[in-house]
């Protein structure tokens, strides 16, 4: 492998996974952050926003480590490593939640279709589903190559829709920034919505595979909340200009391009989005996939085959789908995100930062020979 492509993926690669996860269910709408952000005024919401990319970091920054000291290269074996024998209670919240954000996110990308093309909200849905069994069926390299080419769509599409929002709305912008001083309930909210996606971290665990030591840990830690919440932060400056109206928006990011009334960019938009679902939707079933490849190999089995990743993934997205139909989205979203937040505190967060955090300051990593085994 060319050194050059080894050194993005060992830094870059981990915090554009991160970022893939975090933003397909998150704040592509623009929805999240008014949210979690808004209300603590344009100031208060920025620095809600570093709290929250700082804590992103940190907790990327431990699991990274902890992942190269373990050989962990799914969330099975990390569990293992830091529950012990209560490794399969993440298991249980992750199918459930995943379940909630799988169905949210077919259901974003009906809706997708419905406004662009005028399709019943069934194609744009088996639409996502396609595509991410597609990416998902040829294993590590299909999907990193997703996460590289759609981030480079993403940021590209972000800084446009700034440079934009300040050409046509810049007064209205700046005017808020200075006219409300107001920062109350920033910390809440930063605290709350870094603790809303940190499970992220845990499900990008297949690409720790090309990280050497604990260096390339930190650093590409560090950079994966800045790679994670810049988008957020370009996003949340222009949505300003119509601050405080916008909060009564239920799709911040279409009012805004309504009032930009650039067609063409209009449909661009909404095509990241839908390539933010894919990748945040791809990501959470590769986990999936690499966590029974692992255990197929460890048992003296062949490889998990691409026939078998498709018939896997297939399984998850009708289910989810059926699942949210028989339940209701209103209900997933209203229950199912905020029980999901509070395990991932308990299960993830928590002995993270104290489990983890002990162990890898004070056990040595494994071997190097011993994590290209793993």
């Amino acid at each position: 492998m060319a050194p050059k492509a080894d050194w993005f993926r060992r830094l870059w690669l981990p915090g554009l996974a991160f970022k893939a996860v975090v933003i397909g269910g998150g704040y592509a709408t623009g929805r999240e952050l008014v949210t979690f952000f808004m209300p603590s005024g344009p100031r208060g919401g920025m620095l809600g926003m570093a709290l929250a990319m700082a804590l992103w970091s940190a907790v990327c920054i431990i699991t990274f480590m902890f992942s190269v000291q373990t050989g962990s290269r799914d969330y099975r074996t990390f569990f293992r490593h830091l529950l012990g024998p209560f490794w399969p209670a993440f298991e249980v919240v992750f199918f459930l939640g995943m379940i909630v954000v799988l169905a949210v996110f077919a259901a974003a990308a009906g809706a997708i279709g419905q406004a662009i093309f005028g399709w019943p909200i069934l194609i744009g849905s088996l639409m996502l589903i396609g595509s991410i069994a597609l990416f998902t069926t040829f294993g590590n390299e299909s999907v990193e190559r997703l996460f590289k080419y759609v981030s480079f769509f993403l940021y590209a599409t972000y800084g446009v829709f700034l440079a934009l929002s300040l050409t046509h709305f810049g007064g209205r912008i700046s005017s808020a920034f200075v006219t409300d001083p107001r920062t109350e309930g920033w910390v809440t909210g930063g605290l709350s919505y870094a603790g809303y996606n940190v499970l992220a971290a845990v499900l990008i665990l297949p690409v720790m595979r090309h990280l050497r030591n604990r260096k390339d840990a930190l650093v590409a830690g560090l950079l994966a909340g800045p790679l994670a919440m810049v988008p957020a932060m370009l996003f949340f400056v222009s949505m300003t200009a119509f601050y405080p109206a916008i909060q009564n928006q239920v799709l911040p990011s279409d009012f805004m391009l309504k009032q930009l009334d650039i067609p063409l960019f209009r449909l661009v938009f909404q095509a990241m989005i839908f390539a933010a679902l894919l990748e945040s939707g791809t990501g959470q079933i590769h986990a999936i996939n690499e966590r029974i490849a692992r255990t197929y190999v460890a048992s003296g089995r062949k490889a998990l085959s691409n026939r078998a990743r498709f018939c896997i993934t297939m399984a998850i997205l009708i289910g989810s789908v059926f699942v949210a139909d028989r339940i209701g989205l209103v209900s997933l979203i209203a229950n199912g995100y905020r029980w999901l937040s509070f395990a991932a505190l308990v299960i993830f967060v928590l002995p993270l930062m104290t489990i983890g955090l002990w162990r890898v300051c004070r056990h040595p990593p494994l071997s190097a020979s011993t994590l290209v085994a793993s």
